[in-house]
């Protein structure tokens, strides 16, 4: 047995530039870590993250600190025991705070048994291919230009995250194409849930006969019968948003429509890697891949490319860009010239952290230990 003997949790507010998407206001993020320690020493880290218009929400770092003992003094391998430990009967855990301690876990025990995480999840890819998912610009003439500086770095896809008003977001899309049709890139967009149902099926016709890849959040995950529609009525791949149903019974129903072609979520989101694992056979049962959402920090991104190579069940990896605001690391993911991503080879997430950095920006620190 290698009993968890400390759990430590950081909220870090990194002093960085702000993204924004949908015409939203400027996020601030929070990234909540949550270092673990066993009997013999070995460290597991994990992480979620929060979004706010004003300040930063602390939620999950909060709702951690009282999870959190309860998996003190109990084996750190056994990961779907601590996973049950950690559900809460009252009221639903929040999946967020529940997978930063889950994360925790697995990097510990892929470091305890000498082996990369995406080896210990199947190992069934050495490398995925990326898009560069950018954040809201102001005009057409700006995505040009990151789109050019994106495929510099290697990038062969680019996902938009636009102003979400239809008539504006079609400007860009056509626009795109008319500049970057025979370029090789692969496009796609994210209405990020705020369109409805008559706009959203403008996009996607017209999305369709310009050749993008997929449109992506059209509507909100719980408009079913939405989704359905766009299927029935366009030949282009429609994937949801993935951060609204976050249980394995809610997407087991969903899925029963036949809404969506990609199930979609984000580890950091949804549970851990535990949840990860069933949601992602619940897909493969569908015919369907999984395309995991890794919009934030290094920390959230590192155990969605461990999920994407070591199962090789998705087409892409979410790369988000500009990268500097999401690098606490010092071997941030970044593309090869080909425009793939590479998981570490390293035990666990394998993940080299800039602890100087994270010390500097934490501004709430909680630890509890036998």
């Amino acid at each position: 047995m290698s009993a968890i003997e400390k759990i430590e949790v950081l909220a870090v507010a990194p002093p960085v530039p702000k993204a924004t998407w949908a015409s939203m206001p400027d996020q601030h993020m929070l990234l909540i870590l949550v270092k673990i320690w066993d009997a013999d020493g070995t460290l597991g880290v994990g992480a979620t993250q929060s979004y706010a218009d004003s300040d930063f929400d602390r939620a999950p770092y909060e709702h951690i600190c009282a999870l959190a003992p309860r998996i003190l003094g109990k084996d750190s391998i056994d990961h779907e025991a601590r996973w049950r430990d950690l559900q809460t009967f009252v009221q639903p855990s929040t999946p967020g705070a529940v997978a930063a301690i889950d994360i925790a876990l697995w990097d510990l025990k892929g470091k305890r048994a000498g082996m990369p995480l995406f080896k210990l999840l199947g190992g069934a890819r050495h490398s995925v291919e990326a898009y560069a998912s950018t954040p809201e610009f102001e005009d057409v003439s700006r995505y040009f230009d990151h789109i050019d500086a994106m495929a510099s770095l290697g990038y062969r896809a680019v996902k938009f995250h636009a102003w979400n008003v239809p008539s504006r977001d079609l400007e860009l899309l056509r626009s795109v194409m008319d500049r970057y049709e025979h370029s090789g890139i692969t496009f796609m967009h994210d209405g990020e849930n705020r369109y409805d149902r008559q706009s959203a099926l403008r996009v996607a016709l017209e999305m369709e006969e310009l050749g993008y890849r997929w449109l992506e959040a059209p509507l909100i995950d719980y408009d079913i019968d939405g989704y359905r529609m766009l299927r029935d009525r366009c030949n282009l791949p429609i994937v949801p948003h993935g951060l609204w149903l976050t249980d394995l019974r809610e997407v087991a129903y969903a899925l029963k429509a036949a809404p969506w072609d990609a199930v979609r979520f984000d580890v950091a989101q949804v549970g851990g890697v535990t949840p990860s694992l069933k949601l992602s056979a619940l897909a493969a049962a569908h015919g369907l891949p999984v395309e995991p959402q890794s919009w934030g920090y290094t920390f959230v991104q590192a155990p969605a490319l461990a999920l994407c190579a070591g199962l090789g069940q998705a087409t892409y990896f979410e790369s988000p860009t500009p990268f500097e605001p999401f690098e606490f690391a010092t071997d941030p993911i970044r593309p090869d010239s080909n425009g793939h991503v590479h998981p570490s080879g390293a035990p666990g997430l394998g993940m080299e952290i800039d602890w100087e950095a994270i010390d500097a920006a934490t501004i709430s620190r909680w630890t509890t230990a036998i």
